[in-house]
């Protein structure tokens, strides 16, 4: 009898200790988008026209995204070294849902693109960034599809 009881004990004890707010298991179907990351290429599909860019060769930009914002800095890497320097910077809060990458432009260079909203899918294979959607200015004259692909900075 002594043992059935201890037994019980023990049970109970163990259960109450398999919490349900245990740490589980990664999602892998959940996309973490924190960090920073170093745009590698990016291609541009202006009616049915395709224009490829290699940002590994003349520019370097990246995107840094935490929680609830994110942030872009580009600069050509061969420009003067004053202020026809060209850089490029924008940012501002983003959603997401799913694969479902939603930027709110609030700060940019370029007055005109500033208070748009983007809509992007994204995807992340091993420790790359791919980021694909529409781009649609109207005070520019744009309106296109993007696809950039990124890589995370270590």
């Amino acid at each position: 009898m002594k043992y059935t009881n201890l037994i019980f004990v023990l049970a109970i004890g163990l259960f109450i200790s398999c919490d349900s707010k245990a740490p589980k298991a990664a999602d892998s179907s959940v996309i973490h988008l924190n960090g920073t990351w170093q745009l590698v290429s990016g291609t541009t599909i202006t009616k049915g026209v395709s224009t490829f860019t290699d940002y590994t060769k003349d520019q370097r930009m990246i995107k840094i995204i935490n929680e609830t914002h994110f942030a872009f800095l580009k600069h050509d890497l061969h420009s003067a070294k004053d202020s026809s320097n060209h850089f490029d910077a924008g940012g501002g809060s983003y959603t997401l849902a799913g694969d479902q990458y939603t930027e709110h432009l609030d700060y940019y260079s370029d007055k005109n693109w500033e208070a748009k909203t983007f809509n992007f899918t994204v995807s992340i294979q091993n420790d790359t960034l791919v980021q694909r959607g529409m781009e649609k200015v109207e005070n520019e004259g744009i309106e296109r599809e993007i696809v950039e692909k990124y890589i995370r900075v270590k």
